[in-house]
């Protein structure tokens, strides 16, 4: 087929607040969007059958491609944790055609130009989504740190705290300045992980000190360490103000009003937080269940309500998963023992149904989730061809069924280590189908898993 014409009722179209009914035309050499109108199409209509294949998909739910900005894909090296395969078909399974891959926790980290070129060799033939990199800003790098942009990784993520990986060392604010002088001169962007321990405290200390109760764990990240770090990030932003800086994963809303100022006094600072920070809450956490854990951690129903609000009035740009799944024995299911378990969050491709659960229950539109999931990160990646149904743009899509309700199983997710905090819960919404560059790349109804023979993903 020389042509695709996809035809919805439902489609989020960029400058609209409501759904309308279009169609949109793909040109299925290049994979681009050539052409979309309002309005609705008769199959029967000018359309050669035999050269152009027309998609009417109803009353479903039609999206740009989804983005996912954060992901920790691990290969190589702990491809027993998740790997390119596992990942981005989970990923496409739930609508996210795009992901970013962050420097850690493969080995080697993406540090140094030879080990992108590895990460990318891993990578080749097995991409069911696009795929994009962060490099990453570690001690005693930063001669690399030119090369890589040259090499086309996306930005740079950096840890104000200990990662988790000795391979992957946390930075200190000398490191970061020197690494701001190479960047500033970029159109990069350096990510950090917000958390900055000015006064270290061991668990015993605390009046709870039951290793499974996850106020034990809570109160040895408290919001703090958070405040303290982007405190330290704007300080050092106002030093290099035409460097772009981000902060991953905000989960502690005590640090808002310091976001705010900086926003509004020009500073390049854009923010991002999870799916688990809005739909979870600490109280909703049971004892001995480390499959919550994940830094910074989760928080209250309040501290929930505040980023919720924040998302509303544009203070955090955009959500991300933050996938970062281990090993079954790493997460210390059998023992409960959440202060020894690795910290992170498996949930790859569920993140629309999360989103949309939470969201209609404060009145959240469609053209908000795609801004949040599509749109922004899709800019702050420099991904131009992604984030919204255009001409010009690539022909990624996500059909959705709004009103179907999916229950969360362990056999139903598609990344490697089947560990999620969301497991039994029944979620909103329903990806019935993904479109990468006009190819159907999964598809509920298709026979078999879903999945297409083989992987279209490219390395962006």
């Amino acid at each position: 087929m020389q042509r695709l014409v996809l035809t919805s009722n439902n489609v989020q179209l960029p400058g609209r607040e409501d759904l309308c009914p279009a169609v949109i035309e793909v040109e299925c050499a290049s994979g681009k969007i050539i052409h979309v109108r309002p309005g609705k199409t008769d199959e029967t209509e000018y359309y050669d059958r035999d050269t152009v294949e027309v998609l009417d998909l109803g009353d479903l739910v039609v999206l740009p491609g989804l983005v996912d900005a954060h992901v920790h894909l691990n290969e190589p090296g702990r491809t027993d944790w998740e790997g390119f395969n596992t990942g981005t078909r989970a990923a496409v399974a739930g609508g996210f055609t795009t992901v970013v891959d962050m420097p850690l926790n493969s080995i080697p980290p993406t540090t140094t130009t030879s080990n992108l070129d590895l990460k990318r060799q891993a990578a080749i033939g097995q991409c069911w989504s696009d795929v994009a990199f962060w490099g990453g800003v570690i001690p005693h790098n930063q001669h690399d740190l030119l090369p890589l942009v040259n090499a086309g990784v996306k930005g740079f993520k950096c840890f104000l705290i200990e990662s988790g990986v000795e391979e992957f060392p946390h930075v200190t604010s000398t490191d970061v300045k020197v690494a701001m002088e190479y960047l500033e001169p970029t159109s990069s962007v350096l990510l950090f992980h917000a958390e900055l321990d000015c006064n270290p405290v061991g668990a015993s200390e605390y009046t709870t000190p039951d290793p499974r109760a996850y106020d034990t764990f809570l109160r040895s990240r408290p919001d703090s360490l958070e405040f303290s770090a982007i405190d330290l990030i704007i300080s050092l932003n106002k030093q290099y103000p035409s460097l772009r800086t981000h902060i991953v994963h905000l989960s502690s809303a005590t640090a808002l009003p310091l976001i705010k100022h900086a926003k509004s006094s020009g500073l390049p600072l854009t923010v991002e937080t999870c799916f688990h920070y809005l739909c979870l809450t600490a109280s909703f956490v049971p004892a001995g269940h480390p499959e919550f854990k994940c830094m910074p951690p989760i928080r209250s129903s309040e501290n929930r309500e505040r980023l919720w609000a924040a998302l509303m009035d544009g203070t955090i740009d955009f959500i991300v998963s933050d996938h970062s799944p281990c090993l079954a024995s790493m997460k210390c299911l059998d023992t409960g023992d959440i202060m020894k378990a690795w910290g992170g969050i498996g949930g790859l491709g569920l993140g629309l149904s999360l989103l949309w659960t939470e969201g209609r229950k404060r009145g959240v539109t469609f053209s908000r989730i795609v801004k949040w999931l599509s749109t922004n990160p899709a800019i702050h990646a420099g991904l131009s061809n992604k984030g919204a149904i255009e001409v010009g743009k690539d022909a990624d899509f996500v059909v959705f069924d709004p009103h179907c309700e999916l229950t969360v199983t362990a056999d139903a997710l598609r990344f490697k280590n089947k560990i999620s905090p969301y497991e039994g819960m029944v979620l909103k919404g329903r990806v019935d189908k993904a479109i990468l560059r006009g190819q159907v790349v999964w598809d509920r109804y298709r026979e078999g898993d879903g999945f297409q023979p083989t992987p279209l993903g490219k390395l962006l």
